[in-house]
């Protein structure tokens, strides 16, 4: 999604379309549908599908760093969004996370990655993704595939918790994340 109520996508021969909108929530809701028309065309899903809805600002956000987050979650019903059956919306504390530290579903893991912050994104996530086929008591039946659309409120990324020579290295200019979970002085702002 660009700028100024404009957004671009490219099709299955690399050609690039851009589409201008009446207003930001118009060029969102579209969005949306473009990644739900993408799931219902899927034959099977089988990784978890991201769609931008507004970029955000800053370096993306990878394995290590902390961020704080907005949420809403869907159940995918009837080829669409059904049921909320999660939300911190409208509640005070937004959800804290640190990526990579297998304390969300890892569709969530996987779907956030590069992430800005004040950056939103819509999530499909199919079951082996979310909560598989014990589902979530009372609230997420079996083999269920999740909607999520998240929004990255702030952001403390891994190497800002490196040492305080300013130059250290972080997990950040190697290949592989560091298996070594950061100090807990990284914590969000």
């Amino acid at each position: 999604v660009r700028p100024n109520n404009y957004s671009t996508f490219y099709d299955d021969h690399g050609q690039n379309w851009s589409i201008m909108f009446e207003s930001q929530k118009a060029a969102v809701d579209f969005s949306k549908q473009v990644c739900i028309a993408k799931c219902n065309s899927s034959p099977a899903l089988d990784s978890v599908l991201c769609q931008d809805l507004l970029l955000g600002e800053g370096q993306g956000v990878e394995g290590g760093d902390s961020l704080e987050v907005a949420y809403t979650g869907w159940l995918f019903q009837n080829n669409g969004l059904g049921q909320v059956f999660d939300s911190n919306v409208n509640k005070e504390k937004l959800l804290r996370l640190k990526l990579g530290s297998g304390k969300v579903i890892k569709g969530w893991e996987e779907g956030m990655l590069g992430m800005k912050k004040g950056g939103r994104r819509l999530l499909i996530i199919p079951p082996a993704w979310a909560y598989g086929a014990q589902g979530l008591a009372g609230r997420v039946p079996a083999d269920s595939t999740l909607v999520f659309e998240v929004e990255v409120r702030r952001v403390k990324l891994a190497k800002e918790c490196s040492g305080s020579d300013g130059l250290s290295v972080s997990s950040r200019d190697s290949p592989a994340p560091s298996p070594v979970p950061s100090s807990d002085g990284c914590s969000s702002d």
